[in-house]
């Protein structure tokens, strides 16, 4: 009898772990008829605010409308730029494009895969008026040296943690240097919810309540103080969020234990293994490995029965179309992003893995690497 397939995605197991916590909450949303902004919605973004040690959180419907909403609270608009990474899911420029701003792109720390601090000031022009890290695949980005060069130059930054809530830096929290931090709640994050949903987290009031007013048509209640947007987190996903809120340190805990599994066990092979920095919390959304023969290493495991995708093969400014008629600026060479994005395979990564799921991914990857250096060996010779 051939083995279980290795899934990508531990939703479903998850849900079968919290199923009697989960249905009970959300029986608890249909029987109360409080379904929109209601007081689930409110406790979980004050759970939320707790756990990140900040203030505020503002529940919205995605992690994009997270950033896209910060950026209209903020003023930023046409003509403003905004420093990023291509080295990212699209949705971090598009929500700068949606304001109307121009994504400037710089090139990644080949190590961490996060922006290169030491390129940010060479990127900045008297139009830059932000800049967005993002927290890639679960590791902070260098936010000292970030928030150093904003405060230099006078600009805001808004955190990308839609894969790094829980992560925290050697010496800095997430948002602690920071104007606002965005996080998105989607299935697949670390914390997700059963469907879309996101949240602005800060220590801003001011800002707070001028998103949440965004969020609700421009109504903070009855009144309408402008035009504003329909970007609210449901009740139904506030609820489930709250219960999943309590597990994950727990789950980031069991996601770095199988990260140093691969790290120990893969350390041999050819592959390039993800970095973690010295004394920060990397939690671990993906683990990402990099070689030349990705596609190849990927249909190995295929033929194995093991699922391993790909995040993000094709840098946003390598996209069909790019910039997609609207304003884009290149910063210096981005071969570093280039070439990751040409080689990255993300492996199973998920708290609800076993350990011999986990033994199996690193047994196929290893007999392929072997596999590797055999044929090597036979053309060197």
């Amino acid at each position: 009898m051939s083995a279980q397939k290795v899934g990508f995605y531990g939703h479903v197991r998850q849900y079968h772990n919290l199923k009697a916590e989960l249905d009970a909450a959300i029986h608890g949303v249909l029987e109360s008829g409080a379904y929109v902004l209601g007081p689930r919605v409110k406790q979980f973004e004050e759970e939320l605010a707790r756990y990140c040690a900040m203030r505020h959180a503002v529940g919205l419907n995605s992690g994009t409308d997270a950033l896209w909403l910060v950026f209209i609270a903020l003023g930023l608009g046409p003509g403003d730029e905004i420093i990023t990474t291509s080295n990212t899911f699209f949705a971090t420029a598009e929500a700068i494009w949606l304001v109307g701003a121009t994504p400037v792109f710089v090139d990644i720390d080949p190590n961490t895969r996060n922006i290169d601090p030491k390129l940010i000031e060479a990127a900045i022009s008297p139009r830059t008026k932000a800049v967005v890290p993002v927290h890639l695949y679960g590791q902070p980005a260098d936010m000292k040296a970030i928030s150093a060069i904003a405060k230099k130059h006078k600009l805001r930054v808004i955190e990308d943690c839609a894969q790094a809530l829980g992560a925290r830096g050697a010496d800095f929290a997430i948002g602690e240097l920071s104007d606002a931090v965005a996080t998105s709640f989607i299935i697949q994050k670390n914390l997700g919810c059963f469907g879309d949903g996101g949240a602005v987290i800060t220590n801003d009031t001011a800002l707070t309540a001028q998103i949440a007013k965004l969020r609700n048509h421009g109504s903070p209640k009855r009144s309408h103080h402008s035009i504003g947007y329909n970007s609210r987190l449901d009740e139904i996903h506030a609820a489930t969020l709250s219960v999943k809120l309590k597990y994950l340190d727990r789950w980031s805990d069991r996601r770095i234990e199988i990260a140093k599994k691969y790290d120990t066990a893969l350390a041999g092979t050819s592959l390039q293994l993800p970095v973690t920095l010295t004394g920060y919390r990397h939690v671990n959304h993906l683990y990402v490995v990099e070689t030349d023969a990705r596609d190849h290493l990927q249909a190995h495991l295929d033929a194995q029965g093991i699922t391993a995708l790909t995040h993000y093969p094709i840098a946003i400014h390598q996209q069909d179309g790019y910039p997609w008629g609207r304003p884009a600026r290149i910063s210096g060479s981005l071969k570093h992003t280039e070439r990751s994005a040409a080689r990255v395979l993300s492996l199973p990564m998920y708290p609800e893995l076993t350990d011999e799921e986990v033994s199996r991914v690193i047994e196929a990857i290893v007999a392929w690497d072997k596999t590797q250096a055999g044929k090597a060996q036979k053309v060197a010779s």
